[in-house]
């Protein structure tokens, strides 16, 4: 039962830092653009 007292708050704070992780990604842009990284590969490059 005294594990508990460990597990519980420090999964909490590893959830929290994920949503706030999260959040400041969707916020800055980083998932903007889902489709031209998949298909720039296929794109010749300038030489």
């Amino acid at each position: 039962m005294s594990v508990l007292f460990i597990v519980l708050p420090l999964a909490l704070l590893l959830v929290g830092a994920a949503v706030v992780a999260f959040v400041w990604s969707a916020r800055s842009g980083q998932m903007d653009d889902l489709d031209t990284p998949a298909v720039r590969m296929l794109h010749d490059d300038a030489e």
